[in-house]
């Protein structure tokens, strides 16, 4: 039965020293590649030993830090320590893509076994399948946790109502001239998903309107090729923005972009010492002011010896830059291999990078 694997995980241990650099918290655990990390910010009840009593007793607010991996096992640990939580187990294919939803309730997984499952985040336990024809990459939750966008290699959008799991999806073709698979998804409001194609378009569909030919509301194009990673993030007031503001970052080729999600138009486009043609991707600062980048160098991580010593065909760094010039402000080393991927804290105090060597790292934004 799938379920929370009963064995823990090693525990989190810093990296070896390094004079002048920074030391993260290393989480072992994984034994292939990363693919993907997303931070996720639950409510939980108050525990018995909260001293407050009755109508006093206040949920407890939590971050999680939830892990999809090539090793088939997506676990779940606490986002400020990394230690281990939890082992969704079940899945007979990498895992590409794991999301907690929004109430922290359930968890979905995409993967390489030609399925999307939906979990219990509480006990671990397998609620639901659903069947793909192929390969899926992506997923996401609606705001309100009632559907689930998936996509992959068929380049099919499918909105699944978790409320009715045996209706059939809803589907939304990525491309009408070829077949064009999806790379990444993302619930921009409640009706609005934008999904990102290896052929660099950015489609934004209306999954709520019926009728084929006013779905597709917009597209983007990215220059240098698949997009191989997108975030959107809402700025807050403090950021400069008197009504806010939500940006959305894409690596693609060798270039990280941000879009303004209010006008679609390019705020910066940076070019990168390092390329996103197989791994990596980008993550804006909550504050808007900084953002991370980390993947492959001269050819990818699939070259020779990319792992070995990191001299051909990777990069083991991940980088730190200023949002509004491009420049390059701290560059870390530590794992062993190409980082797969990053996401920032939600409260911006750290930042999580997955990688090639299969562990994670945490490192802290003002060491």
């Amino acid at each position: 039965m799938a379920a929370i694997a009963p064995a823990p995980a090693p525990a989190p241990e810093p990296a070896a020293s390094i004079p002048g650099r920074q030391i993260p918290i290393v989480c072992p655990g994984h034994t292939r590649p990363l693919a993907e990390l997303q931070f996720c910010t639950i409510e939980e009840p108050p525990g018995n030993d909260d001293t407050d009593v009755g109508e006093n007793q206040q949920p407890r607010r939590r971050t999680l830090l939830v892990s999809a991996c090539h090793d088939k096992m997506p676990m779940i640990r606490d986002a400020s320590t990394g230690d281990w939580i939890g082992t969704f187990s079940g899945h007979k294919g990498a895992v590409w893509s794991c999301r907690i939803d929004p109430t922290g309730c359930l968890a979905g997984t995409a993967s390489g076994d030609f399925s999307v499952q939906v979990w219990d985040a509480i006990t671990g336990s397998s609620l639901y399948t659903f069947p793909h024809r192929h390969v899926v990459k992506t997923l996401d939750w609606s705001l309100d946790s009632r559907r689930l966008a998936t996509g992959g290699h068929e380049g099919i959008l499918r909105i699944f109502d978790i409320t009715s799991p045996k209706r059939e999806p809803m589907e939304f073709v990525q491309s009408t001239k070829e077949k064009v698979s999806i790379s990444k998804c993302n619930w921009l409001d409640h009706k609005t998903v934008i999904a990102a194609g290896e052929d660099g378009t950015i489609c934004f569909w209306n999954v709520d309107e019926t009728d084929p030919a006013k779905q597709l509301t917009n597209t983007l194009l990215v220059e240098g090729g698949g997009v191989r990673d997108m975030e959107l993030v809402a700025l807050p007031h403090s950021a400069g923005f008197p009504n806010g503001r939500t940006i959305l970052t894409v690596a693609s080729g060798q270039n990280v972009t941000f879009f303004d999600m209010s006008t679609l138009k390019v705020i910066h486009s940076y070019k990168m010492p390092i390329h996103f043609r197989e791994e990596g991707g980008a993550s804006l600062h909550p504050g808007g002011k900084k953002f991370i980048a980390g993947g492959g160098r001269r050819g990818g991580s699939m070259a020779l010896g990319a792992v070995q010593g990191g001299e051909l065909g990777s990069d083991l760094k991940v980088y730190v830059f200023d949002f509004d010039t491009g420049k390059e402000l701290e560059c870390h080393k530590g794992h062993h291999g190409p980082v797969r991927c990053l996401r920032y804290h939600p409260d911006g105090k750290s930042y999580a990078t997955g990688s090639e060597d299969g562990t994670i790292r945490i490192w802290k934004t003002d060491p």
